[in-house]
């Protein structure tokens, strides 16, 4: 199975140009050509120019605070391969691990913030013994595929006596 959220991650940067566009049109009806007349809707310029500044930083935020990942996903041949990068406001740098199948120790999955983040850390087993990984933030995969990367990587997990080690 190979896939990337590159799509999802395409889609919210669309989002922000266009939010930015519409708060860019907003100051310039407003404050430049004194197009649109206030009160508007009962609230003043002033609460309405806060507002929507709150919601665009709100927008920009959120991929930092949810750690969005952009995440290309590979268990082709022998090899399960995890390539990523941050995606938010700057992006970060670019990572990659490849474990193979048949020294892949398992995973642990990891929620914070009532699971809104959400992140894979693997584990590869060495002659020095058992690897960790840096976490891998899944927060901006689709419900369905982080159940794909789970269940797949749960069926190349050892097995302890009919049990999973994960």
């Amino acid at each position: 199975m190979t896939f990337d959220n590159s799509k999802t991650i395409i889609g919210f940067r669309i989002k922000l140009f266009i939010a930015t566009i519409t708060l860019l049109a907003y100051f310039l009806l407003v404050y430049v050509a004194k197009l649109i007349k206030f009160p508007l809707l009962g609230m003043d310029d002033t609460f309405w120019t806060i507002f929507l500044v709150a919601c665009y930083i709100a927008l920009l935020l959120l991929p930092v605070i949810l750690n969005y990942q952009y995440i290309y996903f590979s268990d082709d041949g022998n090899k399960i391969i995890f390539r990523y990068f941050t995606s938010g406001i700057i992006s970060g740098s670019k990572n990659s691990v490849e474990i193979e199948k048949k020294t892949f120790s398992g995973y642990k999955v990891e929620k914070r913030f009532l699971g809104l983040v959400q992140s894979i850390i693997l584990f590869q087993r060495l002659k020095e013994g058992v690897a960790k990984y840096p976490p891998i933030h899944i927060s901006a995969l689709k419900p369905r595929e982080r159940e794909e990367i789970i269940k797949t990587l749960t069926s190349y997990a050892p097995r302890v006596k009919g049990k999973k080690r994960s």
